[in-house]
């Protein structure tokens, strides 16, 4: 990938550094409302669950979903968990970010399948692909989460 000299801000998008990746993304993640485009649980496509829902990842650790009638708080972190070698589901043990997602659930389900430790498939300025195999039945979940 090519970066503009004038722009330093985009010198570390390639490097696998976990700390680096890390601040990247949140520093992507913090930038825009964001919108689920893929969630598939246990090989079931449940994104229309949440159609409709903006997501706002503040610089503080709080995240708040919107769909303009009802709003869900909660906290998201990115943390580099390669010292844990049994979460380390992509099997990469040097470069192991987790996306930790938690929501205050009250009479909404849906975002209480979102909480968990995800691994990376993918970042970019404008699409976070997102997995988790599950510990009981080793089934992988899919989240995508794409800027609007």
């Amino acid at each position: 990938m090519a970066c503009d000299s004038s722009d330093d801000s985009n010198d570390d998008n390639n490097n696998n550094n976990s700390s680096n990746s890390a601040d990247l993304t949140s520093e992507i993640m913090g930038q825009g409302d964001w919108q689920i485009t893929r969630f598939e649980d246990s090989g079931v496509d449940e994104t229309n669950n949440f159609n409709g829902y903006t997501f706002v990842f503040n610089a503080d650790g709080t995240v708040v979903s919107s769909n303009g009638t009802q709003t869900i708080n909660g906290t998201w972190s990115i943390f580099d968990d390669s010292s844990n070698s049994s979460s380390d589901d992509d099997g990469n043990s040097t470069d192991d970010d987790d996306f930790n997602l938690m929501f205050t659930v009250s009479s909404t389900s849906d975002f209480d399948d979102l909480i968990d430790d995800w691994d990376f498939l993918s970042v970019s300025q404008t699409k976070i692909e997102l997995f988790d195999v599950s510990g009981g039945d080793g089934t992988t979940d899919y989240l995508t989460f794409e800027k609007i």
